[in-house]
């Protein structure tokens, strides 16, 4: 399972990466000419989280309304028809069922995080909005609609807000040293390393 999962991954970084460095290049410097002019405090941790979000959303953009353009597939209404048609574990059950729960892992875990969501009913409206969005613009555009999508969206938008939870939990138990700022921002670029050397 994780060869097709790599893959894939691999397939989104190779058709992203144009835009994400251009769009980092132009956040970055207007974030740090907003700092300067402005003579604001800089917290490390929490510019590369906004960062991060915003960089997400303009690869889940790119992604669902640009690859794969060509679908030679029909609108599906019907729920888990779609699901159930892949083997477990194959390379299109990776892409299509477990790709589309990590692509809203991410919403569900930046929106918990900023709206700093104590239950999941407001991410699961919030998922739901977007997800119900994509697929109806994609309808429009010329791909396909599919309500399992959608179910699969939601679930990685859920799985985004216990990730946020159960690290807020976490949180509140650790001693003030490692919530301190400069520990985050010790933390922050050591997950950045890592992520520039994975990808």
């Amino acid at each position: 399972m994780f060869g097709p999962l790599s893959s894939t991954i691999q397939g989104v970084v190779n058709f992203t990466w144009p835009m994400v460095l251009i769009s980092t290049i132009i956040i970055v410097s207007f974030r740090v000419a907003y700092l300067w002019k402005n003579h604001s405090k800089f917290v490390l941790y929490q510019d590369l989280l906004m960062l991060c979000f915003i960089i997400y959303v303009l690869c889940l953009f790119q992604v669902v309304t640009f690859q794969d353009t060509v679908s030679w597939s029909s609108n599906n209404f019907i729920p888990f028809k779609e699901i159930f048609r892949y083997d477990f574990g194959s390379r299109l059950f990776v892409k299509n069922v477990v790709g589309n729960m990590l692509l809203f892992l991410p919403f569900g875990f930046f929106i918990s995080y900023y709206l700093k969501c104590e239950k999941v009913w407001l991410p699961i409206v919030l998922t739901l909005i977007a997800s119900c969005s994509i697929e109806t613009v994609q309808m429009i555009i010329g791909r396909v609609f599919d309500i399992d999508d959608i179910l699969l969206n939601l679930l990685g938008g859920i799985l985004g807000f216990l990730c946020y939870y159960g690290l807020s939990k976490i949180g509140e138990k650790l001693p003030s040293v490692l919530k301190s700022e400069m520990f985050l921002n010790i933390i922050a670029i050591v997950l950045l390393i890592g992520l520039i050397t994975l990808i």
